[in-house]
């Protein structure tokens, strides 16, 4: 779900901003890191709720998959749509397969950690 969310935003703010893709892919990101903390929260681990303050679990969540998804998501854009030409979305959805393998450990080992306080 989660990718679909920031394909579709990133194809809207895409042609909202002019093509100004990286600029929109920031967006798309954070409105998709907000999505996949909600849903990790009550679907992924609900059973990790009282591992810890959930601001402390956000600003986790924030640091590890925001910056995995910033950095990797505009390097690759900035390489496979501005270097090879491939279109944004193909180029995203690239992105963000590679990303959700290391999202999801750091979400599981760090952001959402049983035990962790």
């Amino acid at each position: 779900m989660g990718m679909a969310l920031q394909l579709t935003v990133l194809a809207v703010l895409n042609h909202w901003t002019g093509g100004h893709y990286l600029l929109a892919t920031l967006a798309a990101l954070e409105l998709t890191l907000l999505h996949n903390f909600v849903w990790h929260l009550h679907y992924t681990w609900p059973d990790r709720k009282e591992s810890s303050p959930l601001m402390t679990r956000f600003a986790r969540f924030q640091l590890s998959n925001g910056i995995v998804s910033l950095i990797g998501n505009l390097c690759l854009l900035r390489i496979l749509v501005g270097g090879t030409r491939l279109p944004i979305i193909l180029s995203d959805a690239i992105a963000i397969l590679i990303c959700s393998l290391a999202n999801f450990g750091l979400g599981h080992a760090w952001a959402f950690a049983a035990g962790h306080a």
